[in-house]
């Protein structure tokens, strides 16, 4: 990592972190930021997805404020909402909300969107909302049932994560992977590029 520019990933998801590490960007520091989740009334999925990004990294941003180590860093925040048309599905805890979200889930698409913010050195504050649709096989009960006790689905949006088990499940995608997996991996680096970030600096080292 160049010791001149710093990343602030305001997430404790090791996803987010792996994606990064996987375009050679490795975040200084994790900051996972503990807002209050809960969609208002009537709002747009997309909308969720901009609004809990932008206040994510605000917060982050916020936290670090009047610290000399820290000034100067990049912080970016992203959050992941998965929705059946305006239906919001949740961050699945329970093994009712997760077999809830599985059985709406099968046979049918469904929409990841992905809000990404990103606040500069210089205060610019830059968004970008990534949208993918993904559809399902119809699921037995006997495959729900499975998934369901692999555990794979805690914390989840959806109560899935396409990268393990429930890839099995996506009969197609359209759009971005790494959008569907927690972090649309073009769109975040464009970002960062477009504001100084150099992106390609670890990749020298190789």
């Amino acid at each position: 990592m160049d010791p001149t520019q710093k990343l602030i990933l305001a997430s404790g998801s090791p996803r987010r972190v792996d994606l990064l590490m996987q375009a050679g960007i490795e975040p200084a520091r994790l900051m996972p930021m503990d807002l209050d989740e809960t969609p208002k009334k009537a709002e747009h999925p997309r909308s969720l997805a901009r609004r809990l990004s932008t206040e994510k990294a605000h917060a982050a941003n916020d936290a670090v404020k009047g610290d000399f180590y820290w000034d100067g860093s990049y912080i970016l925040a992203a959050d992941t909402v998965v929705a059946v048309g305006r239906r919001i599905l949740p961050k699945a805890e329970f093994i009712e909300e997760a077999a809830s979200c599985l059985h709406l889930l099968s046979g049918r698409g469904h929409w990841v969107f992905t809000g990404v913010c990103l606040i500069t050195p210089d205060g610019a504050v830059r968004h970008k909302i990534v949208e993918t649709k993904v559809r399902f096989k119809r699921l037995s009960t006997a495959e729900i049932e499975a998934y369901l006790a692999s555990g794979e689905w805690r914390g989840k949006a959806g109560a899935y994560a396409v990268q393990g088990l429930a890839g099995c499940f996506v009969q197609k995608l359209v759009g971005s992977y790494t959008n569907v997996v927690g972090l649309p991996l073009f769109e975040t680096t464009q970002l960062l590029a477009g504001e100084g970030f150099d992106v390609q600096a670890a990749w020298k080292e190789g």
